[in-house]
Formats: C-alpha cells, structure tokens, sequence
C-alpha cells in the first residue's frame, strides 16, 4: 500500500495549501461533561451516516459496544440519502437540536466549518487518534488551521463487472488501456447485450475523475476570486469520453447514479458493468445472491497500459455538531467510531480505505478494496474552497448545464459558457 499512500499524500499536501478566509465557528450547545459508565444514562446520540457508509455488522457492532460502555445511552444512527443532503443538513445545523455526530463529505467540510456548524476538534485531535491520521486524509478536515472533523475513510469508483457477461462475450482478461475497454464492450454489445456499460448523464464525481484524467481544472484561482473552468479543450475531451461510455448502454443522460440506483439496475443481471463503489457491488449481491460469484473489479483504465485512469478520490469525515446538546457523548462516540477496531472493521467490511496506514491490512481479500487501493495511486478531489459547497448544491450546474446537454447533442464549448456563468455565481456567493 505504500506507493498508493504516497501518492494520495501529494494530493494532500495540495490541498493543505489551498487558503480563504470566512468566518469561523461561535456559539455551542448545552455541555455534558461526565464520566462514568452512567454518563449518559437516559440520553440518546443522534447519528447521521450517508446511505452506503455504515455496513450492517460495523453499525451493529458499533451501537453495541457504545451502549455496553455506557449504561442507558442509546445511540440512534439515521441513514441519510446524498440527493439533496447539504440542503438538509444546513438546515439542521442552524436549529436548536442538530445530529449530534454526523458524516460529511470531505469536498462539503470546508463549507461547514467556514459557516459556523462544526465544533471546533482541535483540542481533541491527539485523543481522537489524529496523531496518526494519514496526512492527505486530514487535509479536508482542517479549515484555517483548525480541526473541524476527524477523517473517517476513502472511496475511490472503480468498474464493476459481470464476470459472466463478460466470459459470454469470449473476453478472457480484462482491459489494460480505454482501448481495449472500448473493444470489450463493443463485443458485449454485440452478443446483445443491451447495457455493456452503465454509466447515468449525471454521475457527478464520476465525471470528475475524467476531469482529472484529461487535466481539466475545475477553477482558476485569480488572486484570491475563483472562476470556473469548464470551457477548455480538456473538459471538452472529458465530456466527449463520457458521452461515449454512456452510450454503450440505456443509462438515462437526466438522471444521476440514484435515479434508479445503479446498484439495482446491476443486480438484474443483464448489465455488463458500471463505474461505482463496493457498497453499490454489494447492494447488488445482496438484492441477486446468485451474482455473488460473478461480480469482479478493474480500476477504470487509462489512456496507456501503464497507469489507470486518474479517479475522483471521494471520502467522508466525521463531525460533531457545534450546537450538539451531548458534545461529550458525541465525541466519545467519535474516539469510538476511530479506533483501530472500528475503522478497521469499517474497511474490513466496506472495502474502503482507513484513515491510518497502519489499518491497510483490512483490505486483504477485499477485492473491491484491493482495487480501490490501486485506482487510488492515481486520483485527486475537488477544490477544497468553502464556496465549493454552493456549486455542489442541487441543481448541480455542471451536471444539468454541462454533462446532460453534451450527451443531448449540445457543443461542449456552448454548455460550458452557460456552466461557467452559473458555477461562477455560485462561486462568489456569502457563506
């Protein structure tokens, strides 16, 4: 795993040098310091984890093992969906009573932490763990210096594939470059196969990996004012690849990866592959048992043999809210949720990538994770800026401005101007 660690480390440091100034986080919720194993008897811990996070024996575990410390708590983890999220969450965090811990995107973090939201970690850090997260890993949870979240794991999308389907098709190794993607998928295609590949018009962060991949910036910094960049041969060239996955299979070019959930329209068997996470795999196992031996992974392939394609390293951090009215039991539940034991099971069981090196050995047999690891060697993220948040907001622009009109037949560079324009409002809006 070290040349995979390493080269996410370039990533953070990247991003660690990314610097703006807003206000920072004020106020606080009600105080509960205690100790004891009836600390918190007769309270209960409200939970937010996004939808594919908390795999169901982790969650299990995890309640189990809080609940057993403290006597009479309770801990309540809710499952929240990404479509439409940081709208809910900004919401939740502005009232009276917020979720008291909760996941949150490491592209979203800055945006909480510059809007006041998040309680400030920085005293915690060492008795969190931090003193031995990954750096890279770290960088989104720090915002002008301070620790407004914990690192919780990685993610990266790789291709998901049908084994079956694919053998159908005389294909007996699977692609080293696009090329031979291409040529594969042209040959499922062929033995009539409708959806050789899956990949939905609105696949936001799939989309960014081809961004990266075609060294396409997002954003220019003009002296402090970011301004988009879409309108550029590289984006141009990235969209055009997309549009060309997507058309190997009946995806709709509107909707995005949930709209139906890729992992059920897989599960039916008759896919060839798609571009997605291990909880998505596993969601299709789960609904089809009978794919359980079929299901194989390939980080998406590159241009040449040598390196695969660059990914969208996404991932998640956990925070506790800053008007938490069980700040105490929230961060308890936090050194819980962080240590070795859980965040091993976590990446045991998810196949995602902890946030210690130390942890990577919980990916062995983990087929997802193991490629996952590799496509990670090549990968970076979105701007770690705080008005980033507002670009991401639904309507995405560049998912309903940008991706859906190219693969509608719209000219790249006219989608763009119109994308630009609005991620550039969206850019330069007050938190």
């Amino acid at each position: 795993m070290g040349k995979r660690r390493a080269a996410i480390a370039v990533l953070g440091a990247a991003v660690m040098a990314v610097s703006v100034a807003a206000c920072g986080s004020g106020g606080g919720g009600s105080s509960d310091k205690a100790s004891g194993p009836d600390a918190f008897k007769g309270k209960t811990l409200t939970v937010w984890v996004m939808s594919g996070s908390n795999p169901p024996g982790w969650t299990k575990d995890i309640t189990a093992a809080f609940e057993k410390q403290y006597t009479g708590a309770k801990v309540d983890i809710k499952v929240q969906q990404w479509d439409g999220i940081q709208q809910k969450l900004t919401t939740a965090l502005s009232e009276s009573n917020p979720p008291d811990v909760f996941e949150v995107g490491n592209t979203q973090t800055p945006y909480y932490a510059a809007t006041g939201g998040l309680k400030d970690l920085s005293a915690d850090k060492s008795s969190l763990g931090g003193d031995s997260w990954a750096p890279s890993m770290n960088a989104s949870a720090v915002y002008q210096g301070k620790q407004y979240a914990a690192p919780w794991y990685f993610a990266t999308r790789v291709v998901v594939y049908n084994k079956k389907i694919w053998a159908g098709a005389g294909i007996t190794s699977t692609p080293k470059t696009q090329d031979d993607l291409f040529k594969d998928l042209a040959a499922i295609k062929a033995k009539g196969t409708q959806d050789a590949f899956y990949l939905p018009g609105q696949d936001w962060y799939a989309f960014d990996g081809f961004l990266l991949d075609a060294g396409a910036d997002l954003v220019k910094d003009n002296g402090g004012k970011y301004t988009a960049d879409l309108d550029s041969p590289q984006a141009a060239s990235a969209i055009n690849l997309y549009k060309k996955l997507n058309s190997y299979g009946t995806a709709p070019k509107d909707k995005d990866e949930a709209t139906p959930q890729q992992s059920d329209v897989f599960a039916k068997g008759d896919v060839g592959a798609f571009l997605g996470l291990g909880w998505e795999a596993a969601g299709a196992i789960a609904k089809n048992p009978a794919l359980k031996n079929e299901v194989g992974y390939f980080p998406m392939p590159g241009a040449s043999a040598n390196t695969p394609a660059k990914v969208f390293i996404g991932g998640s951090n956990l925070a506790i809210a800053q008007n938490s009215k069980n700040p105490q039991m929230a961060e308890d539940f936090l050194k819980l949720a962080l240590s070795d034991k859980f965040e091993g099971e976590l990446a045991k069981e998810g196949g995602v990538i902890p946030n210690k090196t130390s942890l990577d050995s919980n990916l062995a047999g983990n087929d997802y994770g193991t490629v996952s690891a590799t496509a990670a060697t090549n990968g970076g993220t979105t701007p770690l800026i705080p008005t980033w948040g507002n670009v991401e907001n639904a309507p995405n622009p560049i998912t309903t401005l940008f991706m859906t009109p190219v693969l509608q037949g719209q000219d790249p560079a006219a989608a763009a101007k119109k994308a630009d324009a609005e991620v550039d409002n969206r850019l330069n809006q007050k938190q």
